[in-house]
């Protein structure tokens, strides 16, 4: 019989510098730039900024799963009067949202560690150590980024923020979870919503019984009349004709404003009963949208200087039509105004108007 040839083993070698080696070739692919370090098996290890990686137990031979060791592994208890708040930081907190975060901290307690560098620099945290200043809290939870660049914990204070700021909500799970809050008879002051946003989304918008644009009949006797005046808080309504003189001194009391914003009658004789009335070419009724109804009374004219001349202040913001913009211009001139600006409206949509 002819001689049998056998292959040649390839040498054992240690299996934990085998994983060892195998992980330091690895580094490079799974963090870019790397620092070297010199291991104490010779072999040529690497480790990067976001840690030392460790290997796991393979899931098939010849196959490492690499772990990089991350802030979160290893937290402490710091003195707050030891970290260090970064004094270019972008993210503003004033103090009712400051009061908001500690009120969660009373309620929950301290959940998320403060980020620092390694040497106690604040990178992610800044609005939970104002809160623990504000409840007198000595030590707080810290975990630390060390070895990170410059580059890499200034990128992080923004990152931080940004990329919670990115995200969205499902408004229908949020009006149920925000329901079943209400239920719990859970204080939603805790959760950062304010009053409104809450109202907002926990209330059921019913469609109403009436036109919304449709105004009653006017009363046989009217509720106000000319000369009376309504104390509305700080403010004065006066019923009357701002061409004189006595009401506009009621209105005013004494007092001399500054600035004057007013939208009177444009002069363009304006019925909003035209928009009923308008056919398309094969005479059809043409739908131009939500119906106004009702004509604007003493639109006769854009000149209203008896008014201007009344008001004490410097300073008038005037509404007029495009199409008597001239008249409107001349009676400010009069009553002693001098034309500094027009703004000019622009719409998001087409709007058919008479002037």
């Amino acid at each position: 019989m002819g001689s049998q040839e056998r292959a040649k083993e390839p040498p054992r070698r240690n299996p934990a510098m085998s994983i060892y080696c195998f992980r330091a070739h690895m580094v490079r692919k799974h963090h870019g730039i790397v620092t070297k370090t010199q291991t104490n098996d010779g072999c040529d290890g690497r480790r990067g900024a976001a840690g030392a990686l460790s290997a796991a137990q393979p899931k098939t031979p010849g196959e490492h799963i690499l772990q990089p060791e991350w802030p979160t592994d290893k937290v402490e208890r710091r003195a707050v009067a030891a970290l260090i708040p970064y004094a270019r930081n972008a993210r503003t907190h004033n103090p009712e949202q400051v009061d908001q975060i500690a009120a969660s901290i009373r309620e929950w307690g301290w959940t998320v560690p403060v980020l620092v560098d390694d040497e106690g620099g604040i990178i992610a945290g800044h609005g939970r150590v104002l809160a623990a200043h504000k409840l007198a809290i000595a030590e707080v939870p810290v975990m630390v980024a060390a070895g990170w660049s410059e580059a890499q914990k200034r990128a992080y204070v923004l990152a931080d923020n940004k990329l919670a700021l990115n995200a969205g909500w499902d408004n229908d799970f949020l009006k149920i979870e925000l329901g079943d809050l209400q239920a719990f008879d859970f204080d939603l002051g805790l959760i950062g919503f304010s009053a409104d946003e809450i109202a907002g989304l926990t209330f059921d918008k019913n469609v109403g019984l009436t036109d919304p644009d449709e105004a009653p009949d006017a009363p046989t006797i009217p509720v106000s009349e000319p000369g009376d005046v309504w104390l509305l808080g700080k403010h004065r309504l006066v019923c009357g004709d701002c061409t004189d003189a006595l009401v506009v001194g009621n209105a005013l009391n004494g007092v001399k404003p500054h600035l004057m914003v007013t939208d009177p009658p444009y002069g363009v004789e304006y019925d909003a009963a035209w928009r009923g009335h308008v056919r398309t070419a094969n005479g059809k009724r043409l739908s131009l949208g939500v119906h106004a109804k009702g004509k604007v009374e003493n639109d006769g004219k854009a000149d209203w200087r008896e008014a201007w001349a009344l008001f004490p202040g410097d300073v008038a913001y005037v509404w007029h039509a495009a199409m008597r913009v001239g008249e409107s211009k001349e009676s400010l001139e009069e009553a002693g105004f001098a034309l500094r600006a027009q703004i000019i409206w622009a719409k998001n949509n087409f709007a058919i108007s008479r002037g």
